[in-house]
């Protein structure tokens, strides 16, 4: 097998024929950029609920690793922390995302939805991305924090660039992007003490305030883990859910049957995105430290190791899905793990699904001559979000 190269153009364009090489030929792949690639799902499962790959060590061994900067509040969300901080920031936050409250939401969402398309009718043409999968969940995500509606579309630029630092350890020495990552994490930083400020003086009845009202209450929250969470949401809350809409209406494109087969039997849209979830999903990878030494797939891995489980390979393991790189929007026994598995299983995955299931249901019912402009559009440059940069269509 040739070395793994993350960043190369042709795998970013289509991650999947390199996973199934990866899978058969060395599926525990050590890179010459000193870290543990798996690609089979088995191993990926393992590594995601066993506790002896730990998070809070990762920030750092990066920054040794690589010889980068890490802005300040990188790693002090949930998302980055272990057992018991995890546990105890996780459930703070984990009241306002359960199925409940997510579908008491889901005439806003539907009128979001609605609104967009009613706009993009008049005009007959759009980029699906800019214009429908941004707008979605960017509004709802800040309507639940408290944002005002006046300075939601800053977030836009803050999140995209946040984003694209995700992968800065790959990048060229010249490359700008981690300098406008650090620039857009101290700009939504300021930005979230100055409304906390306000919502200290004058609480309303969102999650921002409840959040405060948590740090108020001591040793639950402090404030640079409350600016920290409140950023994790923000990003995780809209960047992989419009993913999920761009990938999921390309790949029905692309698969015309398939898209007959939805808009003839709209019962299928909730087995539909959970297979568009699988089949393309929005997040490619995530990253493990061991905190010991460990063996996988008949080879050690020492304590202090970088493992990076790639869960879009995962997914499309014919170990664990028949005839994986067929779209098959009736699959059963669809066991995905586009959202992760163990006690980072992603906590919006309730809001992501009502919010894709609404947004590409009503796309494709209301617009019956949806159409690609681009055969071939061009993906974000991302090892860990994959998603389209624009996504034209007609109607």
């Amino acid at each position: 097998m040739s070395a793994f190269n993350p960043m190369d153009p042709e795998f970013l364009a289509d991650p999947y024929p390199t996973y199934h090489r990866l899978r058969d030929e060395d599926p525990v792949h050590h890179s010459p950029l000193d870290f543990w690639v798996l690609t089979r799902y088995e191993d990926v499962v393992a590594v995601l609920r066993d506790p002896r790959f730990i998070k809070e060590p990762l920030v750092s061994v990066v920054a040794a690793r690589f010889g980068v900067t890490v802005p300040p509040g990188v790693g002090l969300s949930m998302l980055d922390r272990d057992p018991p901080d995890h546990t105890r920031l996780r459930s703070l936050v984990s009241k306002a995302f359960t199925p409940r409250v997510v579908e008491g939401l889901r005439p806003r969402i539907q009128k979001i939805v609605d609104d967009l398309i009613t706009r993009a009718e008049a005009v007959g043409r759009m980029d699906l991305i800019e214009e429908f999968a941004y707008p979605i969940p960017v509004n709802v995500i800040c309507e639940m924090l408290g944002v005002p509606i006046e300075d939601r579309e800053r977030f836009k630029g803050w999140s995209l660039d946040i984003a694209r630092g995700l992968d800065s350890v790959w990048l060229p020495p010249e490359s700008e992007i981690p300098k406008r990552s650090g620039a857009a994490r101290h700009a939504i930083g300021d930005y979230m003490r100055g409304l906390i400020a306000e919502r200290r003086a004058s609480p309303r009845g969102d999650l921002l305030s409840a959040l405060i009202a948590a740090e108020e209450a001591g040793d639950k929250l402090s404030e640079d883990e409350l600016i920290a969470t409140c950023i994790l949401l923000l990003i995780a809350g809209h960047e992989t859910t419009v993913n999920l809409i761009g990938n999921g209406t390309l790949a029905l494109l692309r698969h015309p049957e398939e898209l007959r087969r939805l808009r003839e039997t709209p019962g299928l849209i909730t087995s539909a995105v959970e297979e568009l979830l699988r089949y393309d999903g929005p997040v490619q990878r995530t990253a493990r430290i061991t905190s010991t030494e460990v063996t996988i797939g008949g080879r050690t891995i020492g304590k202090g190791e970088m493992v990076m489980p790639f869960i879009g390979a995962a997914d499309r393991d014919p170990s664990q899905f028949t005839g994986p790189d067929r779209l098959d929007l009736g699959r059963t026994d669809n066991r995905h793990i586009a959202f992760g598995w163990g006690i980072h299983f992603c906590l919006g995955a309730p809001l992501a699904r009502v919010e894709g299931q609404i947004a590409i249901d009503t796309l494709v019912r209301r617009l019956p001559r949806l159409t690609l402009v681009d055969d071939e559009p061009e993906y974000r440059q991302s090892l860990t979000l994959r998603g389209l940069k624009a996504l034209p269509v007609t109607f």
